[in-house]
């Protein structure tokens, strides 16, 4: 395993590359870390290669010098996988804010993207949970990103169906970046940016979904049964707009379904993988 820090134009950002294989990148959803996907890289390293970084701004890595938005983190994807070398198109993976990167980049740049693993995504649906819609508030949003315990134990806490995941580790990785001096500002800029109080804008969801459909990559959407963030009637929306894609829904189980469910998951997304992505 590696963990370690990578210059992509100019900015630091965090990453993992594990394994041999097949390129996979793996995105995290919106105030993050690439933390979400370590169960994935564990059971992944085996057959293919697999990358997660902190999207810029997130996590360990530096903000960008412009506006963090869905088309700017998808530009940082593509260039973080110039950074670290790798060519080849990726498989890649998103949960959340990520599900809806990964589909902004395999629009922007098709060359990169060879199918896509959407996982409680963004992108689909208005409905999303009240405390993001609460950061389109002035100046309430500022405050509520205070960086508390008790903050920190909510959020992990109504990510999981079952709370065993909300682990001392998982509340204390999520405090450390929260303490990030950057932290706030991105995290206000990202939501704001994708949606309001009334909950995710329209605009934007209906000119990628329709882009996306139109490519008909090989795709594969999950869902969470109980997903407090992002609900699972999204998954019906993502039938409809993406009829070419595959769909699971995972019962008792949130917003993390790449977590609460990593062996099964992994069992779907490799099989997802060897049966729709003819070798190259």
């Amino acid at each position: 395993m590696t963990v370690d820090f990578v210059d992509v134009r100019g900015r630091r950002a965090r990453y993992r590359a594990d394994g041999d294989g097949p390129p996979v990148l793996l995105l995290h959803g919106i105030g993050r870390s690439l933390r979400d996907w370590s169960e994935q890289q564990d059971l992944l390293a085996g057959s293919y290669r697999t990358y997660s970084v902190d999207l810029a701004g997130f996590g360990m890595s530096e903000p960008l010098p412009g506006k963090h938005t869905l088309a700017a983190l998808a530009g940082f994807a593509a260039d973080f996988l110039d950074a670290v070398g790798e060519t080849r198109p990726v498989h890649v993976a998103g949960n959340s804010l990520g599900g809806a990167v990964a589909m902004r980049l395999s629009v922007d740049a098709p060359e990169r993207v060879r199918s896509l693993a959407l996982v409680n995504s963004a992108g689909f649906g208005r409905e999303v949970t009240i405390a993001l819609r609460l950061l389109a508030l002035r100046p309430l949003g500022k405050l509520l990103l205070r960086p508390s315990v008790a903050g920190a134990v909510r959020t992990e806490r109504a990510l999981f169906h079952d709370r065993k995941f909300a682990t001392r580790e998982r509340v204390e990785h999520a405090l450390e970046i929260a303490r990030q001096p950057h932290a706030a500002r991105v995290m206000l800029e990202t939501a704001r940016g994708l949606g309001g109080f009334r909950g995710v804008r329209e605009d934007w969801r209906a000119e990628l979904i329709e882009a996306v459909a139109a490519r008909a990559l090989p795709t594969l959407v999950v869902w969470g049964d109980r997903d407090l963030i992002l609900p699972a009637l999204h998954l019906d929306a993502a039938r409809r707009a993406l009829p070419h894609a595959q769909t699971r829904l995972f019962t008792d189980t949130g917003h993390m379904p790449q977590i609460e469910r990593a062996a099964e998951f992994h069992d779907l997304v490799t099989r997802f993988w060897a049966e729709q992505v003819s070798p190259r």
